[in-house]
């Protein structure tokens, strides 16, 4: 193999650049050319690429975003779009491509792997919906994030002896509302995977306030809905003031963790490694401390496994 594409799709994540950063240097390691691909699959689609090198990607560990940026593109999904990637990475001499993003880009991926492109997938989303890795890149980042933000808002919400509910991002998956409410004592969480019994909930509110709480955090997954109906309706159950607030993008941005920066680093070593092994079509998870290739469709086709222990004793800690 003499050359490789790198793109970023989608969502961008805290971390990607480190894998960016991984996979151009071990694949310069290995006498392999690299093109990093502008802009997702609309970049590839308009030609837009650039050759990288050593320097192409110094003092980038630490920076959130990417720099090979991101965008939407309407063309590519249709098989006419994917036909054209296709040619456009022949035309090029690109024998294989990395792709970084969630589960949207990696379906990409696997559309153009069906057309005979070389493919490994790497997981960057800081929703953690990736069902065949036990943590996709951004996600660590996202929830010290909403940690951080959260302690502010505790702040003053005692000073108003208030209520205040949370909303996170993490579209279907209550990965980030979960994480971050267990390690900041949320009071009570509202995510995708558990049925949502408004009035429990409020009671406990109560029970809390009757002992002596002054004020209580609700985490809100945004796949349940708007935090401003969430507020409304708590504050008519519970006649206690009640806030929200969005913490929106501000999650996707910032230094990656040290976690993401290993994890992201790892997956764009490992990445390079099964390029040059001749093992393509697969994507990069870590399970279980591992790092490991699975294949891609497999991978897609996987179910997000909850972690119900976690949520089971944030109920404990809760009362």
């Amino acid at each position: 193999m003499k050359r490789i594409g790198i793109l970023t799709s989608g969502g961008d994540a805290p971390g990607m650049n480190a894998a960016i950063r991984a996979v151009v240097r071990t694949a310069l390691y290995h006498k392999i050319e690299v093109y990093g691909i502008n802009r997702g699959y609309a970049g590839l689609l308009d030609k837009d690429f650039t050759p990288m090198n050593v320097y192409s990607v110094a003092d980038i560990l630490d920076k959130g975003g990417t720099i090979l940026r991101t965008s939407r593109s309407d063309f590519f999904p249709t098989e006419a779009g994917q036909r054209r990637a296709a040619e456009i990475l022949k035309e090029y001499k690109i024998e294989a491509l990395v792709v970084i993003g969630g589960d949207g880009s990696l379906n990409g991926a696997l559309c153009l792997k069906r057309l005979g492109v070389e493919i490994i997938g790497i997981p960057g989303t800081i929703d953690n919906d990736f069902g065949a890795s036990d943590y996709t890149v951004g996600f660590d980042t996202a929830v010290s994030t909403a940690i951080e933000a959260i302690g502010k808002i505790r702040d003053t919400t005692f000073s108003h002896n208030r209520i205040n509910v949370v909303q996170v991002m993490g579209r279907t998956c209550g990965d980030i509302a979960l994480y971050a409410g267990f390690s900041v004592g949320a009071e009570a969480m509202i995510i995708p995977e558990k049925p949502t019994d408004l009035e429990k909930i409020c009671e406990g509110l109560l029970i809390g306030k009757d002992r002596g709480k002054l004020h209580s955090i609700v985490m809100l997954a945004e796949g349940c809905g708007g935090y401003r109906d969430y507020c409304k309706r708590i504050e008519e159950l519970t006649g206690v003031s009640t806030k929200g607030t969005n913490l929106g993008y501000i999650q996707r941005g910032g230094a990656p963790s040290h976690f993401d920066r290993n994890l992201a680093s790892n997956m764009g070593y490992y990445a390079v490694e099964n390029l040059v092994q001749g093992n393509t079509g697969v994507v990069i998870c870590r399970v279980d401390g591992k790092y490991i290739a699975v294949e891609l469709e497999e991978a897609l086709n996987r179910p997000k496994k909850f972690n119900e222990k976690m949520y089971q004793i944030s109920q404990v800690l809760a009362i």
